[in-house]
C-alpha cells in the first residue's frame, strides 16, 4: 500500500468517524423536532410512529402564541446577560491573581477552588434560598448579580491557564512605568484575553439560558424564565403535560443559543485552545 493511498484510507476513517459523531449528537435534537411535528395519537402509537403522516406545522404557532413565550425569553435573556457578564469579569480578575501573583497557600486555594466544580448543585439549594429569602432578594435578579460577582471555578480555570502563558516581561514593563496590578489587569492582560472572555462569556450564557432549577426557585411565575414555562405550563385541561407543544418550544429554545454560537464559534474555538494545560 503506498503512502497516498494510506493516507487517503485515514482521512476517509477520520471523516467517517467524525459523522456518525455527528448523526450521534444531532440525533436527539432531530427527534425532538420530529416530536414537535406530529400528533399525540402519533406520539402515542405503539411500534413507534417515526415519521408523521403530515407535518404539524402549527404546533410550533400553538406552542408559541400558548404562553408569553417572548416575555418569558426577555426574561432568560436578561438573566443571562447580566450573570455572563459579571462572571466573566470576575472570572478573569480571580484568574489573573491566581496565575500572576504569589501568596502563601495559593496552590491550595487554587485546589479547593477546582475541587468545589465537583459538588452537586442541590447541596447548596436549600442555604441558597434561605439566604436570597432572607435577604429579600428572592423574586429578583440580585442573586444573578451576585453570582456573577463570585466567578464560577471552570471560568477561573481557563483564565488562569490563558494568563499564565503570557511572558513575564509584559507586566514588569508595566511595573517599571508605574502601573499597579490592576492596571495591568485592565490594560494589557485582559485585552489580550479576548479569545478567553468570548469562550467564557458563551458559556456563561449557556448555563444560564439553560438552567432550570435556580429561577423555578427564586423567581414568581411572571419573571420566570423560558425554561421553566416550557417544563411547566404547556399543560392540558386535566394537567398532563402536551407533549408536542413542549417538544415544539423546546426547539425554539434551543435556537438562541444555536445562533450565539454560530456567531462567535471562532472566539469560543480560540479561547478553548489558547487555555490549554500549561
Amino acid at each position: 500500500m503506498t503512502t497516498t493511498v494510506r493516507v487517503r484510507t485515514g482521512r476517509l476513517a477520520l471523516y467517517t468517524g467524525l459523522v456518525a459523531l455527528t448523526g450521534l449528537f444531532l440525533g436527539p435534537f432531530g427527534w425532538l423536532i420530529l416530536t414537535g411535528l406530529k400528533t399525540q395519537g402519533e406520539l402515542a402509537a405503539s411500534p413507534v410512529h417515526w415519521l408523521p403522516d403530515h407535518f404539524q406545522w402549527h404546533n410550533f404557532a400553538d406552542a408559541f402564541t400558548q404562553i408569553d413565550f417572548l416575555g418569558y425569553a426577555r426574561n432568560s435573556l436578561i438573566i443571562a446577560l447580566i450573570y455572563a457578564t459579571l462572571v466573566t469579569l470576575s472570572s478573569a480578575w480571580v484568574g489573573f491573581g491566581f496565575a500572576r501573583l504569589d501568596a502563601p497557600g495559593k496552590k491550595t486555594l487554587f485546589g479547593i477552588l477546582i475541587g468545589s466544580m465537583m459538588l452537586p448543585q442541590m447541596i447548596t439549594l436549600l442555604p441558597t434560598y434561605l439566604i436570597f429569602a432572607k435577604l429579600g432578594m428572592v423574586d429578583t435578579y440580585w442573586p444573578w448579580v451576585l453570582w456573577g460577582l463570585s466567578a464560577a471555578p471552570y471560568l477561573v480555570f481557563l483564565f488562569r491557564q490563558f494568563f499564565a502563558g503570557l511572558p513575564r516581561e509584559l507586566e514588569e514593563a508595566a511595573i517599571i512605568d508605574g502601573a499597579g496590578y490592576a492596571g495591568i489587569f485592565w490594560r494589557i492582560f485582559l485585552p489580550q484575553s479576548w479569545p478567553v472572555l468570548s469562550a467564557s462569556f458563551i458559556i456563561a450564557f449557556t448555563w444560564t439560558w439553560g438552567d432550570y432549577i435556580a429561577p423555578q426557585l427564586l423567581l414568581s411565575t411572571d419573571r420566570t424564565t423560558l425554561a421553566v414555562a416550557v417544563m411547566t405550563t404547556y399543560v392540558n385541561d386535566s394537567g398532563a403535560p402536551v407533549p408536542e407543544l413542549q417538544a415544539a418550544a423546546s426547539v425554539m429554545y434551543v435556537v438562541p443559543i444555536l445562533l450565539v454560537f454560530l456567531v462567535a464559534q471562532r472566539g469560543f474555538v480560540a479561547g478553548m485552545s489558547t487555555s490549554g494545560l500549561k
